[in-house]
């Protein structure tokens, strides 16, 4: 038999939050060794093993069956897993982490204010430039899926890692589409949000792996799936295959 492994992420107000969620469900999350050794253990439920990862580490090891259950963001699942619903399971949002990702446009656009006249800006922007309008983001594969369903044609996503609120002003790109909570380095930057909807509304989410062994972790999943409230067939609904 081998343990049920949970993978959190290993610091910040992330962890902490989820520390607070599970002890809310009666169990204790805790670290076992020094702060960058990334060693923990779970208090209260017999065979679960405490897994301490990035959040943009999680949904690869989800993917690849290496852990059975993973605490991360939403949008992180969404645009790291191409076939995600395929190879997770979304068990429970959590209540905390909450960000929205957005596309923003510079405040000067005055006739920019939703998807349509990004699209026609677009378009008039390549006639105008010779190149498509460039949108800053790293979340390439939820920005492109959103703005194909919208029928917005004429861009270019440019890849950011980092501070892509700043790229419009270095001029490496003309709009944006990133995570925000509450707008504030938005406006700092003079950008405002498209009033459509967002790309995608993030917030922590307990996943579950459909290709993780779950026979092998005997019955230590039913126990915790109990502790926290959720159905006696999650898991034969874990490992059922998505139509």
């Amino acid at each position: 038999m081998m343990a049920l492994k949970l993978g959190v992420p290993s610091k910040g107000r992330l962890m902490d939050k989820t520390f607070d969620w599970f002890a809310g469900h009666g169990l204790t999350l805790r670290r076992t060794g020094a702060e960058r050794e990334y060693a923990g253990a779970v208090d209260g439920i017999a065979g679960v093993e405490l897994v301490l990862l990035s959040a943009s580490e999680i949904p690869r090891e989800l993917a690849a069956g290496r852990i059975h259950l993973g605490v991360t963001g939403s949008d992180l699942v969404r645009e790291t897993l191409p076939d995600w619903q395929g190879a997770v399971a979304e068990l429970a949002p959590m209540g905390f982490g909450h960000a929205d990702l957005i596309i923003a446009v510079p405040k000067a656009w005055v006739d920019v204010e939703t998807l349509d006249d990004l699209d026609a800006v677009a378009a008039a922007f390549r006639a105008c430039h010779g190149f498509r309008l460039r949108i800053a983001t790293k979340y390439h594969r939820l920005v492109r899926d959103y703005l194909r369903a919208h029928g917005v044609a004429d861009y270019q996503l440019v890849d950011s890692q980092g501070a892509t609120e700043g790229t419009i002003k270095n001029l490496t790109a003309e709009a944006i589409a990133d995570i925000t909570s509450t707008g504030e380095t938005l406006a700092a930057n003079h950008l405002k949000i498209l009033r459509d909807a967002p790309v995608h509304r993030s917030q922590a989410t307990l996943f579950a792996a459909r290709g993780a062994d779950w026979q092998r972790a005997g019955s230590a999943g039913a126990a915790l799936f109990a502790r926290l409230g959720l159905p006696e067939a999650t898991i034969s609904g874990i490992t059922s295959p998505i139509a």
